[in-house]
């Protein structure tokens, strides 16, 4: 990570370079589920809605956009915007343009559920995962809370497709006006499954051994970075989170040797839960600051930092970039309050997956506010 060094604002607030891509400021704001694509269109973001959303919260020097799916088949949620199809790539188009000219940079989260799904998502396709284990979770859908199913375990072939599903929703992220992507590699969905014993169980090249569930995450990484350059690839990891029923013997040694392998490709950034996603931070089990030293790439941390934590976290230089996710929800205009900590909004769970401009562009910022 380069620094632009200038004494009069603190770190968070100056420019830098995240792999290829140069930002006005490091504060980032993180994927965020907000079930508002058209699903009659085929998952198509693009709505003038979904345009202001964006437009409103491009003062992060990076926006990381809500989770995209890169197939029908790796969608887990009501709503989900996808980036498989023309119709998305042309939807993703005009968000794209709305961030770029207001200055802030915007890398497309790339992304399958796996087996945290519902047929009722699907298409009525079953499910997939490393092994037919069922999950403990529920699948929001159209018809309520459901179950979600026992997964069908991926063939061979089904990898290889998986991993070019990847490589063409990166390509087409690219062609959609992004800046780069981040793989989802949390919170319990396909990436996440292949690295964890609890959801793990092959006997193949992909199971078992540390290094054969890693596989899967590293032949992800290098399609993805052979298409559009290591400099614009990032991934997301929770190597203690529970999230989605997901659970590992040994976080640190599937996650350090991970870790080990993506700093040997050189890409962008990690972009790092630390704890529970969404809740505490202190949860043993993997060693957040070795990771900082052992990654050369952008650091970028999350879970559930304020402005004194976000200030302290890059001043010391323990993260080189703090994403914020709720707080990006209800202060479109986080970065300017941050900087002047000024009051923020108080973000209202009640309308984070509902379908209209409620809770979702109607949040005043200081200037609206005044």
């Amino acid at each position: 990570m380069t620094d632009v060094s200038n004494h009069a604002q603190p770190l968070l607030f100056q420019p830098t370079r995240i792999g290829d891509i140069d930002v006005a400021n490091r504060v980032v704001m993180a994927p965020l589920t907000r079930s508002r694509a058209d699903e009659a269109a085929g998952d198509v973001p693009g709505s003038p809605m979904n345009v202001e959303y964006y437009r409103q919260r491009s003062n992060a020097g990076l926006i990381i956009s809500e989770g995209t799916q890169v197939s029908p088949l790796g969608k887990g949620y009501m709503a989900t915007p996808g980036i498989y199809s023309d119709a998305q790539v042309e939807g993703w188009k005009p968000i794209t343009a709305a961030v770029h000219a207001a200055g802030s940079k915007i890398v497309a989260q790339i992304w399958h559920v796996g087996r945290i799904t519902h047929p009722e998502l699907t298409g009525g396709a079953q499910p997939i995962g490393p092994s037919a284990l069922r999950p403990e979770t529920l699948a929001y859908t159209h018809k309520g809370k459901l179950d979600a199913p026992t997964p069908r375990e991926l063939s061979l072939d089904d990898i290889r497709q998986v991993v070019d599903e990847f490589r063409r929703g990166a390509a087409n992220a690219i062609r959609a006006g992004f800046d780069g992507v981040e793989i989802h590699g949390a919170n319990g969905y396909l990436v996440d499954q292949f690295l964890r014993d609890g959801a793990n169980q092959r006997t193949d090249n992909y199971g078992g051994s540390v290094e054969n569930r890693a596989r899967f995450a590293l032949e992800v990484v290098d399609a993805v970075a052979a298409e559009i350059g290591a400099g614009r690839v990032g991934i997301r990891l929770s190597p203690v989170t529970p999230s989605n029923d997901i659970r590992d013997s040994d976080p640190q040694a599937v996650f350090g040797y991970l870790v080990e392998q993506l700093n040997a490709r050189g890409i962008a950034f990690i972009h790092f839960v630390e704890g529970e996603t969404g809740g505490a931070r202190d949860v043993p089990g993997f060693d957040f600051a070795w990771a900082r030293t052992a990654f050369k790439g952008t650091y970028i941390a999350n879970n559930g930092y304020d402005r004194e934590m976000a200030l302290a976290a890059v001043e010391s230089g323990a993260a080189d970039a703090v994403a914020f996710g709720r707080l990006y929800i209800a202060n479109p205009d986080l970065v300017q309050r941050l900087a002047r900590n000024a009051p923020l909004n108080t973000p209202n769970p009640q309308t984070f997956y509902t379908f209209g401009e409620e809770g979702y562009t109607d949040y005043p910022s200081l200037q609206q506010a005044a």
